[in-house]
This record gives structure tokens, C-alpha cells and sequence, in this order.
């Protein structure tokens, strides 16, 4: 008999104390050792984890008025522009914001870089904020300036929102030129000196479920250290890409939009990061649960890092010059190995992911759904999918006829 389970129903034996949680590293044994039916019929929730550098984050703040009050044009938080074209007294800051003090040449090798990851990390980690604001004047806002500290504790609201996290699968880059490159995915050694990769492999979200039968909007998850949410599909979400046969993206995929309640976050899942050369960025950890809601879910969730591939691409050459070239695939388990082989020669791997951080998500999360303190929420809305997508493109197709 085919194992059926609902949300309501794995929600009501966590209430009880009686769900079965494991976390996607320990569900790949008890498949191998039970089979894909009785884990089913046993297991309840997976859970995932991810913890890296994601440049597409941000945070929306909502200082509160001053007396007299000012509408802000112009906002700096420690001397990092956010962006003030929202309302009087709110503002986005972004991960990747640098101060406009900063030459032209403010990335170059070897500088320690303070943006907007910084302050964000700041703010949760309870430290005095410098806020400076500049506005332009009217009637109703007459103020024209003001200079002031604020805390996180202090201010009316703060939420992460990300529009682009948690991607599915990621491209491991090299460096076959004659020079150091200085990239988002790192420093790239010439002639091969090294391959960069940044996905959790068998512990990350969306690698356990490649078609998002249970991620959607609306998903509860673990964000920063607190509670967050999945508020839509995340930017550049390319679900009709090449898969292999377990379902996983060959290269990258989908990503995911998220939203949480800065003021429960913690500075040990929102860390502010510099790149030698490139530029500022926050690193972000992301958790995930997975309802075991038949068998079919169960089996994804029970990919290992030796069956997912990721692309390998030359970045001296794939950009921004062309669209990439695929040069090989390796599987995350030879990445995580330390070595991998391209073009017949060994290249060390460095991972900007820390896969000791996604296992530590893996198993907050696994405890506090143990502990009933995190149920499960039902998506409202499913995200675009791989086989909405060919649904799409044939009704395109009929469409021109």
C-alpha cells in the first residue's frame, strides 16, 4: 500500500512528540539500510541546510520619525548608501552596498571591504549603527538633515528580504589564464591553481527537492537564526534546465525569495563578508524542512553528494566575455574529496560554503521540529516548475501553429 501523509497530519504528531526527524545526511544510510518504502512509512520530516556567501540579500528598516521630521532621500548606515525611494522614513539596505566615499579602485587586492553585509550583521549582532539621512524638504518634512545611532532594538521594524537564495546547484569555477582572477566565487588561481565551488551538495534545500513538491510559497523555514518564510521564487529561477536522472539540475536551477524577522536573527547566521577584489556580500544560513509526504519526496531527499554534478566553467574566459562553456562535471562528493581532475590535471577544491554550518542548520531545525517549537506550513502557492515549464512551452507551441 502506497504511503500517503499530510501536512495536517505530520503537523499533529509533532505537536504530540511523536514525529520522526532526520536530517538529509542521515536519511541517505536508513534508505540504504530500510529501502525507500519503510523509511517512508517511518520518517516524517527531513531537514536541510545551507550556509554561504548569497550577494542577493538585503534588509528593508523602518527608523521612525524625528521631530521635526525628515523625508529621507539619502541614507547611510555607517557610511553605506541604502536605498531611501520608499517612503519617508524607510530604507533597503543591499548585501553588496559599498560606502560612496570609496575610489573608483576600492576592490583591488589584498583591502578589507565594510558594505551592507556588514551592517547587517551589526544590526543583529546588537552594535550602534551610525544612521545619516539627508532629505530635501517640504511642508509636511521639513527637516533637511540629521545625524543619529541607532540599534536594532531601537528602530519601529527590520526584515530580511532576499530575492535571490538558497540556488540549486552552482557552477565550480576556474581559471585556465595566465593571471589571478578576482571573483564572487573567490580568488581563481591561474593555469588551474584551484576550483571554487559554494552549494551544500546532499544537505541543500532545493537539491532535496528538485521539483518543489513541498518548497512553494509560503514555507516555513529556518532564516538567519530565526524564523523566515519562502515569499516567492527567487530571481533568475531556471527551473527548465538539463537534469540527470534523479531529478537534479546538471547546473544551476531554481532559487528562492525569502523573508524573516531581522530582530530574531543572530550574528552567527548573518555574517558579513569581503572578497578580496571583488567586493562586499553577506553569508546567509538557510534551513529547510521536507514533509516525507510519499515516497516519491522520500527518494529525492535521499540524493548523496555522489550523484549530484555540478558544471565546471573557465570564468577568465565565460565572463563577461560568452556564455559559459562546460569544460566537465564533477560530482560533490569528489569536491568535497579536496581534489578534482579537469583536463587531466588534479586541482585543489576551496569551498566558500561551509558545509559544517549546513549540517548545524540541519540539526537546529531537526530540534526544534522535535521540540514542537516549528511546524510545518503548507505552500500557498506551488513555485514555477520544471514540468509546469514544459506544460508552458507546449501550450506555446500549439499557440503558434
Amino acid at each position: 500500500m502506497a504511503v500517503e501523509k499530510t501536512y495536517a497530519e505530520i503537523n499533529e504528531k509533532i505537536k504530540k512528540g511523536k514525529a520522526v526527524i532526520v536530517t538529509a545526511e542521515e536519511i541517505i544510510d536508513l534508505v540504504r539500510e530500510k529501502g525507500v518504502e519503510k523509511a517512508a512509512r517511518e520518517v516524517d520530516v527531513v531537514t536541510t541546510g545551507t550556509f554561504g556567501t548569497m550577494c542577493s540579500s538585503g534588509a528593508f528598516l523602518n527608523f521612525g520619525h524625528s521631530q521635526p521630521r525628515i523625508k529621507m532621500n539619502k541614507v547611510y548606515l555607517n557610511g553605506v548608501p541604502a536605498y531611501a525611494g520608499l517612503a519617508a522614513v524607510d530604507a533597503y539596505i543591499g548585501a553588496t552596498a559599498l560606502p560612496d566615499s570609496d575610489p573608483e579602485n576600492r576592490v583591488y587586492p589584498g583591502r578589507f571591504l565594510y558594505g551592507g553585509g556588514h551592517v547587517i550583521e551589526d544590526l543583529v549582532a546588537g552594535k550602534e549603527v551610525k544612521l545619516e539621512a539627508f532629505g530635501y524638504g517640504t511642508d509636511c518634512y521639513p527637516r533637511r538633515h540629521i545625524e543619529t545611532r541607532i540599534t536594532l532594538e531601537s528602530i519601529n521594524e527590520a526584515f530580511l528580504f532576499n530575492p535571490r537564495n538558497a540556488y540549486q546547484n552552482y557552477a565550480v569555477a576556474v581559471n585556465l589564464s595566465d593571471r589571478t582572477l578576482y571573483t564572487y566565487m573567490g580568488v581563481l588561481k591561474p593555469r588551474l591553481g584551484n576550483a571554487s565551488y559554494s552549494t551544500s551538495g546532499q544537505l541543500s534545500p532545493l537539491l532535496n527537492d528538485p521539483f518543489y513538491k513541498t518548497i512553494g510559497v509560503g514555507t516555513r523555514i529556518f532564516l538567519g537564526g530565526g524564523i523566515g518564510y519562502v515569499a516567492w521564487h527567487g530571481t533568475q529561477h531556471n527551473p527548465c534546465t538539463t537534469r540527470g536522472e534523479n531529478g537534479v539540475p546538471l547546473e544551476g536551477a531554481g532559487t528562492l525569495a525569502v523573508i524573516g524577522d531581522l530582530k530574531q536573527m543572530s550574528p552567527a547566521w548573518l555574517r558579513g563578508v569581503s572578497y578580496t577584489g571583488y567586493g562586499a556580500s553577506l553569508a546567509v544560513g538557510i534551513g529547510i524542512p521536507i514533509p516525507i509526504l510519499n515516497e516519491e519526496i522520500l527518494r529525492y531527499t535521499a540524493v548523496s553528494d555522489a550523484e549530484i554534478l555540478a558544471p565546471v566553467i573557465d570564468y577568465s574566459s565565460a565572463y563577461p566575455e560568452r556564455d559559459p562553456e562546460v569544460l566537465c562535471r564533477v560530482s560533490y562528493a569528489e569536491l568535497r574529496s579536496g581534489r578534482i581532475v579537469v583536463r587531466g590535471k588534479e586541482v585543489p577544491t576551496t569551498p566558500l560554503s561551509s558545509y559544517a554550518k549546513a549540517r548545524e542548520i540541519a540539526l537546529i531545525l531537526k530540534e526544534w521540529i522535535e521540540k514542537g517549537r516549528f511546524l510545518l506550513a503548507e505552500p500557498v502557492q506551488p513555485l514555477p516548475s520544471a514540468e509546469a515549464g514544459i506544460i508552458l512551452k507546449g501550450l506555446e507551441e500549439k499557440n503558434n501553429r
